[in-house]
């Protein structure tokens, strides 16, 4: 898909910036996804394009948080799955606490998720966690370290107030933030970490590509990965049962012939779809269906009456 915001587009208006806003889904927050990197390691491919489970890495990040209410990416404009605001740090290439700073001048929330674009496990259910524990544990940020302990202030969730606090004492204390390293920010914060070695997983070189590819095909993990990936793809953000389809699924297989598995299901999204419904209506249409399968499968069995069903 090729949506996307081109630069120059109207800035995101200003919201209440209470530092405990909520809403019905939880914090009112904004996302920053820094994608500008040169990629050594990877002999500078194009890092946030490189696809992983059929999805850009890029867009399975923006994916992760796509509850945000303005989503930034830092670098050239390309196409995403997304819609997003495009920023560049000045210069480009100025490291990564000048392209933060570039990014926050088009949030309003009070609270801000900062992403690398190189993140193939990260889930929204992560982002709100993250968010969850600056309202739980009251510090100023709250990050993911890996498996050995080390800080991924580019998996994490911080107080927008503070952010601009500390990247505007370190402007004048250093003249300038390019080339600085991220250490010099969240140094100078109150962080609470949160141990998570799947989702602070990062892609540094092709060997860690390769390895993410291999984990989301593994069997625990392809399904729900390739249902995401087509729901991407399309532009759907509906959520469904997607246990309550198979079951259907099976149904019709067993009840009625194998073919009618993907046609049955292929119906009941286009009946939800026709009624304008959310996930109670594919429930509906799939429970519909599902007892049409089985009073098919009643009438098939040797001692089936007349009214068989």
């Amino acid at each position: 898909m090729t949506a996307y915001d081109p630069p120059g587009q109207p800035q995101p208006q200003p919201r209440a910036a209470a530092a405990d806003a909520h809403d019905a889904a939880g914090p009112v927050y904004d996302a920053v996804v820094l994608a500008g990197g040169a990629a050594r390691r990877l002999g500078g491919a194009d890092k946030p394009g490189v696809r992983v489970g059929g999805r850009a890495l890029l867009d399975r990040v923006l994916a992760a948080c796509a509850g945000s209410g303005t989503t930034v990416v830092v670098a050239e404009p390309r196409p995403t799955a997304r819609p997003v605001v495009w920023a560049r740090e000045d210069p480009p290439g100025g490291g990564p606490l000048a392209a933060l700073e570039a990014g926050l001048r088009h949030t309003r929330a009070p609270y801000v998720v900062v992403l690398s674009a190189d993140l193939p496990f990260l889930q929204e259910t992560t982002v709100r966690r993250l968010l969850d524990g600056l309202g739980t544990h009251g510090s100023e940020g709250v990050l993911l370290t890996d498996p050995d302990g080390r800080d991924q202030p580019l998996v994490a969730a911080y107080r927008a107030e503070a952010l601009r606090r500390e990247l505007t004492a370190l402007t004048a204390g250093q003249g300038g933030l390019t080339g600085l390293p991220l250490r010099r920010l969240t140094g100078a914060l109150d962080l609470t970490r949160i141990a998570d070695p799947v989702a602070s997983f990062d892609c540094d070189t092709w060997e860690d590509i390769a390895a993410a590819r291999a984990q989301i095909r593994e069997h625990g993990h392809v399904l729900d990965e390739w249902i995401s990936a087509v729901k991407d793809e399309l532009g759907i953000d509906l959520d469904v049962d997607t246990g309550t389809l198979l079951d259907l699924a099976r149904d019709a297989a067993h009840g009625v012939a194998r073919p009618a598995a993907p046609l049955t299901t292929f119906l009941v999204g286009y009946a939800a779809a026709r009624a304008e419904g959310g996930p109670e209506a594919v429930a509906e249409a799939a429970r519909k269906a599902a007892a049409l399968a089985l009073r098919w499968a009643d009438e098939n069995t040797p001692d089936a009456g007349p009214d068989a069903g």
